[in-house]
């Protein structure tokens, strides 16, 4: 007869049944060690400094795992399974941002692909490589809406648009956490950071934002929405003050949206030491009180602030937290952790070939080249580069690995990283003679490079120029007052132009920049972003004409940085006719949507299903969009709605759906919209109450406009 085995353990058992019975058997110290986040392995984030933990207790409920060997995690977790009273095994986290070992595009760069399923398959193989590592939980996707580039965490989202911000995140989500999260290559997701840390008061990192009620719900929430509906598993909490509640204080969003609303049953991760800095931000007397604010808000697991593991049984012998909601807070760890299936396997195996696989490497280039915009190809028509045979390679970032890889670069090993240098160079040579000179470092130059520079440029039948950030100086804690690049670098592209050589300039940042001043200074512009390990040989895909450019901005490129905030889908102003700028255009730069491709696309006159409808009815929307360029391209097309006149004031344009397909040249292909009124027209009120008003509608889908009526 087989041997009883402990109901808890039995993997035959339903989950909730199973939690019921390890909470049981748990003691009060127990439960709240499973709420505790520690560190395990080498920080490698200079943002977080603060202990590394030696000998880890063996019932503590999580890690963040520096390091990409399962041997450091495996032997810690048996020391979990076998040395704690009940063998509970610990959850590993890591920031997997834009990849692990395999670095793709930031994803402020993904989101201009308007690709959804390769980022999903991307993700996918993020999932693996660190599963497979011993990482078990992303602290990833961000979908911060962010409209303020002098913000640094600005490239770790997905940009300015709320629709956009969803889109991705329910695809993340969806590639991180696959069909099942028991399997050996998936991981859970962890949305962060709820929320509204992207409305960041003029750019700067961890502060206080004011945020109404309203664009709460109408622009802050819906992305975080999206992913709960996907099957996120967990949360993590902001550092910002929302209007005068923290964000890892807040119960409203923490509990009555996220809870008792929308009906999630994972946890919430604090910040690093956020739930501590409630202190800091006037919410909290000491940490005792933090943790208790923190906890009672329905924050789940402390992440490095020790408040949890210091005070919380203090707090509930005082009466002051009640054992019932521990026990909930308990209950929501360990499903978690039981539906990754650490129970049963709690140990990762040993795959020596889970790094830089094939699929993922060429999932990574494909990511690269569609995340790349071509922001301006001039009359010259220099791009794409043909028949070339001295190409002068210019500029500091032109050998940057670091600079490709860009911030949060999870495991990367910049060796593996194909530069931009060495992507021109492996597509170019030996047809054409390549020569480099640097001209200048980040941010700062002399006379000599600048004149070795000027050389190599002479000597050149067009220069490629490479300019951009250091991969710090965009990310967390990485708050700019200027967005536009060092005076350094803008004195190498004026020497340069100075020589009458035609210019390409490759620009890699994490943000939109400035280009005020630089954009007369180039015939052609693209911006690369930080586009990871492929970087470099995808640049070379689009300066080649072998990849057609097909991405489109996410988020708007400013004139000047005094414009910001700039974008796209503002509400209307009281005076149409006044209040510009008076010594610039109020226009910007280039627009979110921006992006030229080396053919043309005409898109035809759109049709509708029916002009008038009402509120349960659906409209169907079509337009021919033909490709009457020479080369096979592909098209993003974006549709947005617009609502001339509602209770409640509405964005001029709003984004609602988007797709991208492929064109061969003089083929035309239709694309559609179907319009559901309550999900595509309605709106929020101040409390997230939906409404849906009666009127008149507009549909815009590229140069075109459709008038709608619903009765």
């Amino acid at each position: 007869m087989k041997p009883s085995t402990v109901l808890y353990k039995d993997a035959s058992v339903p989950v909730e049944i199973r939690i019921d019975d390890l909470l049981s058997r748990m003691t009060t110290h127990e439960k709240v060690m499973q709420l505790n986040q520690y560190t395990l392995g080498n920080n490698n984030n200079e943002n977080n400094v603060g202990e590394v933990a030696g000998e880890l207790p063996a019932e503590l409920g999580s890690v963040i795992y520096y390091n990409d060997n399962p041997d450091l995690r495996n032997a810690y977790q048996r020391r979990c399974m076998e040395e704690s009273r009940l063998g509970i095994p610990c959850i590993f986290g890591y920031d997997m941002i834009h990849g692990f070992r395999t670095i793709y595009p930031i994803s402020l760069g993904q989101a201009c692909s308007w690709n959804v399923p390769l980022v999903e398959r991307m993700t996918s193989y993020a999932a693996a490589e660190g599963r497979m590592s011993g990482v078990d939980w992303t602290f990833s996707p961000m979908i911060d809406v962010a409209r303020d580039p002098r913000w640094g965490r600005v490239s770790e989202g997905y940009g300015e648009d709320p629709y956009a911000n969803a889109a991705f995140c329910a695809a993340t989500v969806r590639g991180y956490q696959g069909k099942s999260l028991a399997d050996s290559t998936t991981i859970a997701a962890c949305l962060k950071h709820y929320v509204a840390y992207g409305a960041s008061e003029a750019g700067r990192d961890y502060v206080y934002t004011e945020v109404s009620p309203q664009t709460l719900w109408d622009t802050y929430l819906p992305p975080y929405k999206a992913g709960v509906d996907a099957g996120a598993l967990t949360l993590m909490s902001s550092f910002n003050d929302i209007s005068g509640i923290p964000g890892s204080a807040n119960y409203y969003t923490l509990t009555e949206i996220l809870k008792n609303r929308w009906k999630h049953k994972g946890f919430v991760v604090s910040d690093w030491g956020s739930i501590e800095q409630l202190v800091n931000q006037g919410n909290a007397a000491d940490k005792k009180e933090a943790g208790l604010r923190a906890f009672n808000s329905g924050l789940e697991m402390d992440m490095m602030s020790h408040a949890y593991d210091k005070y919380l049984e203090e707090l509930i012998d005082e009466g002051k937290v009640d054992s019932v909601l521990l026990d909930e807070s308990v209950r929501r760890v360990l499903r978690v952790k039981m539906l990754l299936g650490l129970f049963e396997k709690p140990y990762t195996g040993n795959h020596p070939d889970r790094f830089m696989r094939p699929d993922a490497l060429s999932a990574a280039r494909q990511l690269a080249a569609e995340s790349m915009v071509l922001l301006k190809n001039d009359s010259t028509g220099i791009l794409p580069l043909d028949g070339v045979g001295r190409i002068a390679v210019i500029g500091p970032v032109a050998k940057s690995s670091a600079s490709l890889q860009g911030s949060w670069n999870g495991r990367g090993v910049y060796d593996e990283t194909v530069t931009l240098y060495q992507g021109i160079l492996d597509r170019f040579a030996p047809e054409a003679e390549i020569r480099f000179a640097k001209g200048s470092d980040l941010d700062k130059t002399t006379e000599v490079e600048l004149a070795q520079a000027v050389d190599t440029a002479c000597w050149a039948d067009v220069v490629i120029l490479c300019l951009g950030e250091e991969r710090r100086w965009s990310g967390e804690n990485a708050s700019r007052s200027t967005i536009a690049l060092p005076e350094a670098q803008l004195q190498l592209a004026e020497k340069i132009a100075a020589t009458g050589k035609p210019v390409v300039m490759l620009l890699s940042s994490g943000r939109p920049l400035d280009l005020s001043q630089m954009e007369p200074l180039a015939n052609a512009i693209i911006e690369v972003w930080q586009p990871g390990t492929a970087g470099g040989a995808a640049a070379a895909d689009i300066l080649s004409g072998d990849v057609n450019p097909s991405g489109k901005l996410a988020m708007t490129f400013p004139r000047s940085t005094g414009q910001i905030p700039i974008y796209y889908n503002r509400r209307g102003s009281a005076r149409r006719h006044q209040g510009f700028y008076q010594d610039i255009p109020s226009t910007p730069l280039y627009p979110f949507g921006h992006g030229l491709s080396y053919t043309t696309f005409v898109y035809g006159e759109p049709s509708v299903s029916s002009s008038t409808f009402r509120k349960g009815e659906k409209v169907t929307v079509t337009v021919p969009v033909t490709n009457t360029g020479l080369r096979a391209g592909a098209e993003a097309v974006l549709w947005f709605i617009s609502d001339p006149a509602a209770s409640i004031t509405r964005p001029l344009m709003e984004l609602k759906h988007f797709e991208k397909r492929e064109l061969k040249p003089g083929e035309t292909t239709t694309f559609k919209f179907v319009i559901d009124p309550m999900k595509h027209l309605s709106f929020p009120d101040a409390d997230g109450n939906i409404i849906l008003e009666p009127g008149d509608f507009k549909i815009i889908v590229g140069p075109h406009t459709v008038n709608l009526v619903m009765e």
